[in-house]
Parts: structure tokens; C-alpha cells; sequence
């Protein structure tokens, strides 16, 4: 059960919230024009993706596919990025641990400016007892790691999501390293 679902009108706020940040999160990886969005399938993602493979975002000129597993998609896309093509990830928080050794090993050290939008797990509204292991950890490993990392939640109006998920792309152009948005869909 979702927090808050027993009071009137609650579900209805926090399903808006997620479509306003979905949206947001759309908008923003639209402004990259990505020819490649790479993802793993994501109850919290679902709008976002369903743009992207089936959605006005599945367009001719862009590929869209399932990553098998968070570090195959790190591989994938630092291949397309040194074939000069404008790749994006798009997964959730849990997968972090999963990528670690190859985004350490090949983009980081090779200035490879990958980007991916990462959705947060865990905290308030959460209803999977088991993510919370890593979800609460996720800024402490990447930072950890070293990786470069922002997060758009509550703290940032909803209008500034989709400039701010532009900005960080560029800054992973700019740095020549990997960069990730963490997006806060549930309402936190």
C-alpha cells in the first residue's frame, strides 16, 4: 500500500505528482534528442517509458531497447558514445550497484561522457520492503565511486526538471565522464 492511500484524494495527489515528474523527465530527455535510450523495465518508469517504446518518443531514427542487466547497458552505450552517437540509460536507483565495476573501469577512466536518468527508489511511498538496501545508499556509492551525480525531487519545481536533466547531459559532455540524474517519480 502506498502512504497516504487511505485518505481521501491522497492516491490522486501523489498519481499527479508522478505524471507532472514523468512528464518532466520526458521533456527532458527529449531535449538531448537521444538516437538511443537504453532502459530496464521499471513499474516506477512506466510512463517514461512507455513514451520512449511505444509512445510519440519511438520514433524513426532512434532505437530503443532493453538493457540485459545495468552494466551490459553501461558497456552498450560508452560504445556509442565513442561511435559518436547520443545514447541515454534509463533505469532505477537498485542497478546503481549493479554497473559499478564496468562504469568504473571503462567510461570513468576514459572520459567517457555517459549519461543516464536514474529514478529513485525507497523512502516515503515506497511499498518494496526490499529495495531500500541500496535506494538509501545510492548518493553515498556514487559519491564513493566518484561519479558525478544530481537530483531532482521536491526541492526543485517540476518546471525546472526537464532544463536540469539538459544541463547535466552537457556536463557529462563537458567533463568527458559519466553523469547521472537522480529523479524522485514517487513523490518525495
Amino acid at each position: 500500500m502506498t502512504e497516504g492511500a487511505g485518505r481521501p484524494g491522497e492516491a490522486e495527489r501523489l498519481a499527479a505528482i508522478h505524471a507532472a515528474r514523468s512528464q518532466a523527465v520526458i521533456d527532458g530527455i527529449e531535449s538531448i534528442a537521444p538516437d538511443f535510450v537504453a532502459h530496464l523495465a521499471s513499474s516506477t518508469l512506466g510512463v517514461v517509458l512507455d513514451h520512449f517504446i511505444s509512445g510519440p518518443g519511438a520514433r524513426v531514427g532512434r532505437t530503443v531497447f532493453a538493457m540485459p542487466r545495468e552494466e551490459e547497458g553501461v558497456a552498450i552505450t560508452s560504445g556509442l558514445e565513442l561511435a559518436g552517437r547520443r545514447p541515454v540509460m534509463v533505469f532505477q536507483d537498485n542497478g546503481v550497484g549493479n554497473l559499478l565495476t564496468v562504469l568504473l573501469t571503462f567510461p570513468q577512466p576514459y572520459h567517457v561522457p555517459l549519461y543516464g536518468v536514474v529514478a529513485r527508489r525507497g523512502g516515503l511511498g515506497e511499498y518494496n520492503s526490499m529495495i531500500h538496501t541500496v535506494s538509501e545508499r545510492v548518493e553515498a556509492i556514487l559519491d564513493a565511486a566518484g561519479v558525478r551525480w544530481f537530483q531532482l525531487d521536491a526541492r526543485t519545481p517540476v518546471e525546472a526538471w526537464a532544463p536540469e536533466i539538459k544541463r547535466a547531459w552537457t556536463y557529462s559532455r563537458t567533463t568527458h565522464r559519466p553523469v547521472f540524474t537522480l529523479v524522485n517519480l514517487m513523490g518525495g
